[in-house]
């Protein structure tokens, strides 16, 4: 999604396009498919926008989860993170360095047609592989062998 999609998104669900909001949704698209957390969204927008707060960051990463402009993705044992990919795709996640890295599926489950068959109202979807990343995977090799 681009920024102008972003404040397009706002836009069409009546949403006002703030300076804070802009500045959030710059660091989103200055972190790509990086995965953000909140913390580190408002470290970088603050930079931009002296006068956010932290808890303005966190509403408004809420408010666009809420709307679908963004995903929100939880975890138990670390920080909540933000991604702005809502195509279909698996989250690669790295339990050593917590980076998170999207694969492309390469097939579609059609929510419909689970629904048709089963009845069962699909609200959110979240595909999720752990592991370690490439580079914690070629530091563990180094440190061993």
């Amino acid at each position: 999604m681009t920024k102008e999609s972003m404040i397009s998104q706002l836009r069409k669900r009546g949403l006002k396009v703030t300076p804070q909001r802009l500045a959030i949704i710059d660091v989103l698209m200055e972190q790509g498919n990086s995965h953000p957390g909140a913390s580190l969204i408002y470290k970088k927008a603050k930079k931009k926008r002296k006068s956010l707060s932290l808890s303005t960051t966190y509403a408004t990463l809420n408010e666009f989860s809420r709307h679908g402009i963004i995903k929100t993705l939880q975890f138990d044992k670390m920080e909540d993170r933000y991604d702005r990919n809502l195509e279909e795709h698996i989250n690669l996640i790295c339990e050593r360095c917590k980076k998170i890295l999207d694969y492309n599926v390469p097939f579609i489950v059609d929510p419909k047609r689970v629904v048709k068959k089963t009845g069962f109202s699909i609200t959110d979807a979240r595909l999720e592989y752990y592991g370690l990343c490439r580079e914690c995977r070629e530091e563990e090799r180094s440190i061993k062998g």
